[in-house]
């Protein structure tokens, strides 16, 4: 039965779900992020990832990349040895690996306004984020409409309440309400009002860029700089998607360029839905997506060596029936099994995505689909995971209901990931001597010392009497995810900041906003 637009039916408040569910919160802390303590699932051997590698490097030799309307980046490219004709740069064989294994860090901080929520990206640590981008939200309430800075805010303060999401995210979804060319001000400041966790900046045109770089020297103030080092913290990541196939064009390159001069992080991902912008082919795909990576990744170490980048990736396929992009298949998977692989071996982190999903409402599909891709994720290694929380419709909404499904299972992941505990109290020995054969483990001393943290708890999810699910007011899981957003939304309540601080921030925006009329594009 179709929920969308339908109104969360009534439940009898009080006790049950809900104060157990606070009981067991209780006393709980939430990670900065994930320290991965399981193995790696690695889909390809030696011989096959050194295949794709060598392919990667024959398009960049062979075929090349285009760097379109940006006459610096030609300069650059040509004063490091390639071959540029035109806007097509050609690359000789390793040039582009050598860049990026001779200066950019394998693994970086990025710093958060609350120093511990600090993540570190790379190694074997995963940072979940927020889905980004999309025009539209969702909720069982309103239906799928165009998103507000409301609901960006609303985003905002969801993932800084999350004890799963690590990370504020980006453009969790696009403020239609704001003129094009303004929406980033007031997108950035709810990154930094509203929560004190890591955040993304604006790449839509390198001024706007500028802005994130000169709002986070407001933010940060004197601790911008590090004093060990001298240099500029990095205190935002940033989206720097190759226009696939083979194509980077003015507006990433000159983002990237503002945000590596900074010493800002740029997540650099080929964007791939496979059939339409790579090869219908896993190994084709595969090899493309590195080579359009690496040529990314080695054009910000041209611009500032040793500014941190991220591999990253999207890649998912098209039906070869509509042309659509589906989600939760086999092979986008394994892609992203070798691109972390690939990735590993460069000696750089690692970034994919998240709870994706083509369905419309918070449905099984979205479920099953998001599953597949969150599961797969984990298993691969991804360090920053995009998406996480909240997509729908192949990335064209942001589902309320969702965010909340998502970040239930992001906590699920988290534990996964945090592998067996061997510790004395692990092993159990004294609750197997104390119970023996043929009893019952329910009342021993070690089950009583462990039960509340024994295992973990979905907080969306109902595992009890068909009897008391109905008397509680027999909710699907779609309709429990959207009292609980609305919940979390009533007792946010945000971060400090200082007053001095806050002002500046405003006065920054009041002044730049008032240099420039307002324009949609």
């Amino acid at each position: 039965m179709s929920t969308e637009g339908a109104p969360a039916r009534g439940r009898r408040r009080g006790g049950g779900r809900e104060a157990r569910r606070a009981r067991a919160a209780a006393g709980t802390t939430a990670q900065a992020y994930i320290k991965r303590k399981i193995p790696y699932y690695e889909i390809l051997n030696e011989e096959g990832l050194a295949l794709i590698e060598h392919n990667a490097d024959t398009i960049l030799e062979e075929i090349g990349i285009d760097f379109r309307d940006d006459a610096e980046a030609l300069v650059l490219w040509r004063n490091a040895g390639a071959d540029v004709q035109g806007e097509r740069v050609r690359f000789p064989r390793g040039l582009c690996r050598k860049l990026v294994t001779d200066s950019a860090p394998a693994i970086f901080t990025q710093h958060a306004r609350d120093p511990q929520k600090s993540v570190l990206i790379g190694g074997d640590n995963t940072v979940m984020v927020p889905a980004y981008g999309p025009p539209f939200v969702h909720d069982l309430d309103k239906g799928r409409r165009y998103a507000t800075i409301e609901d960006f805010q609303n985003f905002v303060k969801l993932a800084y309440m999350s004890k799963s999401l690590h990370h504020s995210g980006g453009t969790v979804c696009e403020p239609v309400d704001l003129p094009v060319n303004k929406r980033h001000f007031d997108m950035v400041y709810a990154h930094m009002r509203y929560s004190d966790k890591p955040f993304m900046g604006s790449v839509t045109a390198p001024e706007r860029a500028e802005d994130t770089v000169a709002m986070a020297k407001i933010l940060f103030g004197d601790d911008f700089i590090d004093p060990a080092t001298g240099q500029e913290k990095t205190v935002v990541v940033n989206l720097i998607n190759a226009n696939s196939p083979m194509t980077y064009d003015e507006t990433m390159l000159g983002a990237a360029k503002v945000y590596a001069r900074a010493n800002q992080g740029c997540i650099i991902s080929p964007f791939i839905l496979a059939g339409a912008m790579s090869p219908v082919t896993v190994a084709g795909t595969a090899a493309q997506i590195l080579a359009e990576a690496l040529a990314g990744m080695a054009f910000v170490q041209l611009v500032r060596p040793g500014a941190p980048v991220v591999f990253g990736t999207f890649a998912s396929s098209i039906s070869m029936q509509s042309g659509a992009p589906t989600f939760g298949s086999p092979e986008p998977t394994q892609v992203m099994y070798i691109a972390a692989s690939l990735a590993r071996r460069l000696g750089v982190p690692f970034r994919s995505g998240g709870g994706l999903c083509a369905s419309k409402l918070p449905d099984a599909q979205a479920a099953y689909e998001a599953a597949n891709t969150l599961q797969s994720a984990a298993m691969a290694g991804v360090n920053f995971m995009l998406h996480t929380a909240g997509w729908l419709e192949g990335g064209l909404a942001m589902g309320y209901e969702k965010f909340m499904m998502d970040a239930d299972q992001a906590s699920m992941l988290g534990v996964l990931l945090g592998g067996i505990d061997l510790s004395e109290n692990g092993q159990a020995l004294d609750a197997l001597r104390e119970v023996g054969p043929g009893n019952h483990f329910l009342g021993c001393s070690h089950t009583q010392a462990n039960f509340q943290s024994a295992f973990w708890r979905s907080e969306i999810s109902d595992n009890n009497s068909f009897e008391q699910w109905q008397s509680e007011g027999s909710l699907d899981a779609a309709q429990r995810a959207n009292e609980r957003w609305k919940s979390a939304l009533n007792s946010y309540e945000p971060p400090a900041i200082d007053i001095a601080v806050d002002e500046a921030l405003l006065e920054y925006i009041k002044v730049r906003k008032a240099a420039f009329p307002d324009a949609n594009y």
